[in-house]
This record gives structure tokens, sequence and C-alpha cells, in this order.
């Protein structure tokens, strides 16, 4: 399996996460430029972005640690359009879904990340 695939595995079970969580999903792999935003989600109306980072274990580090600062540039680049398309004008959140391990995998949700 390449990391493509891991990725989409990866982003399918953040959506299944997501929405036992009552988030409603608005879009997936939105792309912008270079840009792209694994999932879109709204709850509460709030409008956000959700950045999906999958190890099979944590040998090189936690996947939170993986969304560096030239991706979270990208990301808010990604965002910035998607907030101007839809003409959004409530409160906005940039999230973390962090996957660890193959069998049974531990998904861990960190909101509100700079």
């Amino acid at each position: 399996m390449n990391n493509t695939q891991k990725g989409r595995i990866g982003e399918m079970l953040a959506v299944q996460w997501l929405l036992e969580k009552k988030y409603t999903i608005l879009e997936k792999n939105y792309r912008f430029g270079k840009a792209e935003i694994d999932i879109i989600v709204e709850k509460d109306n709030v409008l956000v972005f959700v950045e999906v980072k999958w190890r099979s274990d944590a040998t090189f580090g936690e996947p939170e640690i993986a969304v560096n600062a030239r991706k979270k540039k990208l990301v808010r680049q990604a965002a910035e359009n998607y907030i101007f398309a839809q003409d959004w004008q409530h409160d906005i959140r940039f999230d973390i879904i962090a996957i660890t391990g193959k069998e049974n995998p531990e998904i861990v949700h960190f909101e509100d990340v700079d």
C-alpha cells in the first residue's frame, strides 16, 4: 500500500469518527492551487478545516507533528479561498486528527490548532 492509499484510508477513518461526533461533512480533499484540505466539516455553526495524519506506529514520532508550518500555511490559503467562495460569516477553526496504529487504530482529535 502506497502513501496515497494510506492517506485515503486515514481520511475515511477520520470521516467516520467525525460523523459519529455529529459533524456534517462538507468537503473531502478540497484543493486550491498547491494546497489541499483533507476534510471540511461544520458543527454548531463553526466551519472546521481538518488535516488528517496517520502513522502505523510512533517510530518516527506522533502523527500530529507532521503538520509543519508550510503545510499549515497552505491549508490556511485554501481555507481563505473556501471561506470567500462560500461567503462564510461565522466562526472557523483548524483541527488535526491524528491516527496511530494498524490494528484498532487510536484516533486523537486536536481542536483549534495554530
